[in-house]
Order: C-alpha cells, then structure tokens, then sequence
C-alpha cells in the first residue's frame, strides 16, 4: 500500500488506486487491497487483418493478423478513431481465453496475433498469455501501441512480442499531447522505444498529422531526428493523414501535399523506409531498395498488391538489406480483412 492505496506499474501514470476505485484507464480497480484487471480475456474488438494495417510494413508483409483489442485506454485523444471503445467508462465484450484466441486465429488461417484498436498495454495481462501461447504454437505477436509503458510492463511482454507499431501524434510535440490527449509527459514514449530495442522487438512507428494543431515540420524534423540518432535510419515510418473524428470533427481532413511534406523533410533527415498512411493509392505506400530504386512491395492503402521481394527479404535486383523482418511468415498479399 502506498499513500492508502496501491500503485499500478503497467502504465508510465503509475496510478495510485485506492479502495473501490479505478486506475486512469477504468479498468484497473483495487478490491480488498489487491489490484485487479476488469477486462482480462473480454474482448469487444476483433479482426482478421493484412499485416499491413497495423501498419507493419516491414515485418511479415502480406501475412494476416488476428487482431484483438479491450475497452479503454490510458489516452484520452480528442481525435481517436476508436472512441467508441477506447472512452468506454464500462467495459464490454465476449469472454474468451488465451487458448480460445489463439484456436480462433489459427483456424482463419492467420499468421499472427496483433493487440490493437484501443491501448494493450491496459489489457497487458490476457495480451501476455495470450501471446506466449500463440508464440508456442507457431504464430507471430505484434503490439500497436501508444508506447506509454513502463519499463517492467516492456520487460514482461518482451519473451512474446516479436513487433511494436508506436503511434505518435502530432509529432510528439509536449503541449500537443497535454492538450489534445491529457498526456502529461512524453519522455515515457521515447524510453519505451530504447527498452524495446535492447530487448529485440522489430519497431516501426507512426505518425499522425492533425491540421492546424499537429502539424509542424519543425516537430517532424525534431522527431526524426530522434529516430535516427537512437533507432537507426532504417526504421520505418508511416506519416498519416487526420480523418475529423470525435470531438475534433470541426477540423479539415489532411491534404496529400501536408504529408508529402512531412515526408520529404523525414528523408532528408536521415530516414530510408517513409510511408504514407490513409491517402489510397498514393506512390509512398510502396517499398523501394534506397539503393536502386526497385520497387520492392506494390500496395493500395493496406493491402499488399505484389510482393517483389527475395525469398530472405532483400531487394532481389541488388541484393540490398530492406530491414525486412519475419520473413518465415511473409505472403503474397491479396486477402482481405474481415470481421466477428
């Protein structure tokens, strides 16, 4: 017991819970001393996606991913595109188990599981054994996540979790997430970032660019910069376009050209592998060898159209390292998602 109640070390807020209360996120309550879990094994989102949804470029590309996800969330953006579960005040769902998940993935015919739509690092404890199940019977682990963990919480699911996407917004600029998403600090995110590297967990890492209140290049530039220096140039990194969604309906959709921009700046600060996110169609949602321009992997919005690559993942006309990651479960694309 710490101050009359008791901390939780799941989440970078550390949460002090007392009796009969919840945690930030709602679903960590504290009953007769102890810290419980509300949302163990209920779950209210449920997919199977191409991989590169997640997105995942760069790892497993064209595999399917059985995606699942809790209620609520340790954010509170203003602009989420799963508002509906993620601001749930009450959790919902259908109870499963570990076992029951993973049978469910394997009989779509999906290669992995990935933990997303809402924040898994709220339902980290049916995500854990979960994931160590799957990892035992063949299938791949992949968090999408708001990197907002704490170090043990990293360590814990690190043994099971072969890749993280890390969602930034805004170009992780500080007032930016206090403002928009009750985030009171940033450097939670960044830490989570060089735990996940040391304990060999493929990253990319997206970022959303919201108009007139997240989108400065000098932000961008800063980021990136970041990147470079402590995750390498090789890090791939998807630059995504607002769509006006809950309470941020007032604000336009971003433009391809405010993309392209925030692109051009990511390359010319040292980033090889920089995609768009949620502009269809256009040229940067494909993979080329930075080495000789092949085109490597042709796709339209989240679906892989052709897979060039070489059996090992390399560029197969130069031979180049496209930091290409879980090749054993590489497809060819051509599926497409569906829901339960």
């Amino acid at each position: 017991m710490i101050d009359g109640g008791v901390r939780c070390n799941l989440c970078a807020r550390r949460c002090i819970i007392r009796e009969g209360q919840a945690g930030f996120c709602r679903v960590r309550v504290v009953k007769d001393g102890k810290l419980y879990t509300t949302v163990y094994g209920l779950i209210d989102g449920m997919a199977a996606d191409p991989i590169e949804k997640k997105p995942l470029f760069h790892f497993a590309p064209g595999s399917m991913a059985f995606s699942i996800s809790t209620s609520s969330c340790n954010f509170r953006c203003q602009f989420c595109l799963n508002y509906h579960s993620s601001q749930r005040k009450t959790p919902v769902g259908r109870s499963f188990t570990p076992e029951g998940l993973v049978t469910m993935a394997e009989s779509y015919g999906c290669d992995g599981i990935s933990y997303t739509y809402t924040e898994p690092t709220i339902f980290m404890e049916i995500a854990h054994d979960t994931a160590r199940l799957a990892h035992g019977r063949g299938l791949y682990n992949t968090f999408v996540t708001n990197g907002y963990m704490t170090p043990e919480a990293v360590d814990y699911i690190a043994p099971y979790l072969d890749a993280a996407t890390v969602d930034f917004k805004g170009s992780a600029n500080v007032e930016f997430y206090k403002r928009y998403m009750a985030v009171p600090r940033v450097e939670p995110i960044f830490d989570s970032l060089l735990r996940m590297r040391e304990k060999g967990i493929f990253i990319e890492l997206t970022n959303l660019i919201i108009p007139e209140i997240g989108d400065l290049v000098e932000d961008t530039r800063r980021l990136v910069e970041w990147v470079v220096e402590n995750l390498g140039p090789d890090t791939p990194m998807h630059f995504t376009a607002f769509a006006p969604m809950y309470k941020m309906t007032h604000l336009p959709r971003t433009p391809p050209s405010t993309i392209e921009k925030h692109i051009e700046v990511a390359k010319e600060a040292g980033l090889r592998f920089v995609y768009s996110g949620n502009v269809p169609g256009h040229d940067y949602e494909n993979t080329y060898c930075p080495e000789c321009g092949f085109r490597a992997v042709e796709r339209y919005s989240v679906f892989m159209k052709k897979n060039n690559l070489a059996e090992d993942g390399r560029c197969p006309k130069c031979g180049a390292d496209l930091n290409i990651r879980g090749v054993k479960w590489m497809g060819q694309g051509g599926k497409r998602r569906f829901w339960f």
